[in-house]
């Protein structure tokens, strides 16, 4: 990998560039072509900044993490570039292997109600919304529930092919709702 650490309002360390050379050697074995890595480290008042920008065939990367320590910078911004990189391969496999089992022919009709949600039942109206089911990461999932005001988001597990839940907890974590 061609690897390319700047340094930017930090004095340059050969120990953060061979820490960075380091982490950044085990992502060859993910890659299936040689790739290009352009990293920035930045220090701002008390902010340690780690910037990346990954090319690599057809794919480009873009990622940058913050703390108060470089090295924990570095790490969080390696973490990320790791679950890019696996969430890229595994959207590219799908799509080269053919498989539309997502698109599914059967569809319910769901622009009727059934008889059952028209009844009133211990004076609560049911109001039918309809969902459009497609096929994602519990990531995505995650990235969705916090990009919308609801507390719950249902969606098609793209490694299980099957319907979960995504919700909100009341102590502030996420919780998962997936058949067995």
């Amino acid at each position: 990998m061609q690897t390319s650490v700047t340094f930017k309002k930090i004095d340059p360390s050969d120990a953060l560039r061979a820490y960075v050379e380091k982490k950044l050697d085990k992502f060859d074995k993910m890659l299936d072509s040689p790739a290009d890595a352009n990293v920035v480290l930045s220090v701002e008042k008390i902010r340690h900044i780690a910037e990346i920008t990954l090319n690599c065939d057809k794919v480009s990367i873009h990622a940058k993490e913050e703390s108060d320590n470089m090295y924990a910078s570095i790490d969080a911004l390696m973490d990320k570039i790791r679950t890019q990189i696996k969430k890229n391969k595994e959207k590219m496999k799908r799509h080269m292997s053919g498989n539309k089992d997502s698109i599914k022919d059967d569809e319910i009709d769901l622009e009727t109600p059934a008889p059952a949600l028209e009844e009133k039942k211990n004076s609560h109206d049911i109001i039918l919304e309809t969902l459009d089911f497609k096929p994602m990461d519990v990531d995505d999932a995650v990235i969705e529930l916090d990009a919308g005001k609801e507390t719950f988001f249902v969606f098609n597990n793209s490694r299980t092919e099957r319907m979960n839940v995504l919700y909100r907890r009341h102590d502030g974590a996420l919780g998962l709702i997936q058949p067995q």
